[in-house]
């Protein structure tokens, strides 16, 4: 089950590629949210890295790892709802790889517009995320370029970075919720915590308009569920990934279900508390932990406000309701 997670020796050789682009993010407690949850509250700030989400951890490290094997491609293609995106444009420039993004009709305006920023050539197809990635796997066979998935174990070794500065920063911390999208980030933060022994449980999260993940670890199996989330894109994913699924197993405490009402107070509450600016899926992990607090009360939680990615009208609008 273990032989795709990154080891300790791994995590910490992914940090020393991802610290030539940028320094450990913060973690903070900050006291208004803990006086909201009714404990103590780590706050780790993946919204601080230079695209505003932890995706980007991932895109260097599976760029050095193909630069390593001398294997970089005259072209890459991926899929996106944004921040994968910005992560593989990231990379892909600094590389001088020519990168073509799909993303779906109706995707985040500003997400779009970071990743032509970076370079990235975009094309919209399909109405979610499962037909954008079913499209550019085609697109990639026909011009014979480099697919990267959304999730691979070249990726974990970046993104596991965030939960070990969180966890070795953090010690004390009894429970950490962790938002699935495409299974990057809990997979990561298994890895993290095996790799340094740390005794926090992982609490998994999903959009309960997208519950594919909590549907799938409840049958030992992936299990297709429809997307109707208006607000937590990042988590907007209708077909678990195998893979993910599989190192998940067993080492998910639970999984709670947040709405995007849920979704929509945590973002008031973040900014109202810190001034940080959550997108959906960011905010995720404090809306699980706001619905769990009965049982939290005496124990260190840690949280990941992993994306901050929101379109200003979208944030204006939860902001005035």
């Amino acid at each position: 089950m273990n032989a795709q997670l990154p080891t300790l020796h791994d995590i910490e050789a992914a940090a020393q590629v991802i610290y030539r682009e940028f320094g450990p993010t913060p973690q903070y407690r900050w006291g208004q949210l803990a006086s909201l949850l009714g404990t103590t509250c780590w706050v780790k700030h993946e919204n601080h890295t230079p695209v505003g989400a932890f995706k980007i951890r991932g895109g260097l490290t599976y760029f050095d790892q193909l630069a390593q094997r001398g294997a970089l491609p005259a072209e890459v293609i991926s899929a996106t709802r944004g921040n994968h995106g910005q992560s593989i444009g990231w990379a892909a420039r600094a590389h001088g790889v020519p990168c073509t993004i799909v993303v779906p009709h109706g995707n985040s305006v500003e997400k779009n517009a970071a990743m032509r920023a970076l370079g990235v050539s975009l094309i919209e197809h399909g109405t979610d995320f499962q037909e954008s990635r079913e499209y550019a796997i085609g697109l990639a066979k026909e011009r014979r370029a480099h697919m990267v998935p959304s999730f691979h174990p070249d990726l974990l070794r970046g993104v596991a970075t965030y939960w070990w500065e969180l966890l070795k920063a953090a010690s004390d911390i009894d429970v950490i919720y962790v938002p699935i999208g495409q299974g990057s980030g809990a997979c990561s933060a298994v890895a993290a915590k095996r790799a340094l022994g740390h005794q926090a449980r992982i609490v998994g999260v999903v959009s309960a308009h997208a519950t594919t993940y909590a549907d799938s670890l409840k049958a030992g199996k992936v299990v297709e569920a429809p997307v109707t989330t208006q607000l937590a894109d990042g988590m907007a994913c209708r077909v678990a990934d195998p893979e993910a699924l599989h190192i998940l197993l067993g080492e998910i405490d639970h999984i709670v279900q947040v709405t995007d009402v849920e979704v929509a107070q945590a973002m008031r509450d973040i900014f109202a508390c810190t001034h940080n600016v959550a997108e959906g899926a960011g905010a995720a992990s404090f809306a699980a932990a706001m619905q769990e607090r009965a049982s939290l009360q005496g124990q260190t939680v840690g949280i990941t406000l992993c994306g901050g990615n929101v379109d200003s009208a979208v944030f204006a609008e939860i902001l005035l309701s």
